[in-house]
C-alpha cells in the first residue's frame, strides 16, 4: 500500500511567517499546502519561493477556483505548483479546463467538494474529466457546528474511483489514524500543527501515527 502523505495548510497571511512555518515542519511532511487565505495575500510570489526552498515537497496551491479554469490554474502551476485546487460546484466544464492546465504543467488536479449538494455525483464526473484528486473538506463554519469529513469519506472511498483521496477538516492527533484507516491516501493537517506550542513537534507525532495506521 502506498505511503499516506501529509499535508501542511499554511493559513497565515505573513509571507515571512509562512516561509518559516514550512521550513519548521518540512523534515514530517509530505506537501506544503499555500492555504486560500495566504495565496490570496501573497499570490503566486510565495509558490515561487516555497518552490526554490523546497524542491523535495509536494506544493499546493488552494485557488478553489470557481470559473476559468484552465486561465486561473495556469501561472500558479507555471510557478512551480504540483497541485492546485477547483471548487466541485464550479461545474464540469471549469474542472475539465483546471485538468487541462495541470495536464499541461505535468501537474496534477484536485477537486474540492465543500458544500458539494451530491459528493457522490460530483466524484464522478471529476474522475471522468480526469481529475487526479478528489479532496473531501468539511469547511471551518461547518466544523463549528459540529460536522466532521468521516461519513463523506466513506462514502467516496467506496466508490472505488481511480483517485486519491484527500481529507480536511480539523483533523488533529486524536483523528489522523482514524482517517487514514477510513481510506485517506492524503491527511490535510492545520491548526493542530501551525497553532502547537512547537509546530514540529506537532507534525512529527502526527507523521509517526500517520506512519503506523498506514503500515
Amino acid at each position: 500500500m502506498a505511503r499516506t502523505l501529509i499535508q501542511l495548510a499554511v493559513d497565515a497571511l505573513d509571507f515571512d511567517a509562512s516561509m518559516a512555518l514550512a521550513d519548521q515542519v518540512a523534515p514530517y511532511i509530505d506537501i506544503i499546502e499555500i492555504g486560500t487565505p495566504c495565496i490570496k495575500h501573497n499570490g503566486v510570489n510565495l509558490v515561487a519561493e516555497l518552490r526554490r526552498s523546497h524542491p523535495d515537497k509536494l506544493l499546493l496551491v488552494d485557488l478553489k477556483t470557481m470559473d476559468a479554469g484552465e486561465y486561473e490554474a495556469t501561472p500558479f502551476y507555471a510557478a512551480g505548483a504540483d497541485i492546485c485546487t477547483v471548487l466541485g460546484v464550479s461545474g464540469l466544464a471549469t474542472i475539465a479546463g483546471f485538468v487541462k492546465a495541470a495536464n499541461e504543467h505535468g501537474a496534477e488536479a484536485q477537486v474540492d467538494l465543500i458544500n458539494v449538494p451530491d459528493k457522490i455525483e460530483c466524484a464522478r464526473g471529476a474522475a471522468d474529466v480526469g481529475a487526479q484528486i478528489i479532496g473531501i473538506h468539511t469547511g471551518l463554519d461547518a466544523q463549528a457546528a459540529g460536522a466532521t469529513p468521516f461519513s463523506d469519506l466513506s462514502d467516496i472511498a467506496g466508490l472505488g474511483l481511480s483517485v486519491r483521496i484527500s481529507v480536511a477538516g480539523g483533523i488533529n492527533q486524536s483523528t489522523a489514524q482514524s482517517v487514514v484507516q477510513a481510506g485517506a491516501n492524503i491527511v490535510v493537517v492545520g491548526a493542530a500543527i501551525y497553532g502547537a506550542p512547537s509546530p514540529a513537534d506537532s507534525a512529527r507525532e502526527i507523521r509517526q501515527l500517520v506512519d503506523t495506521a498506514g503500515a
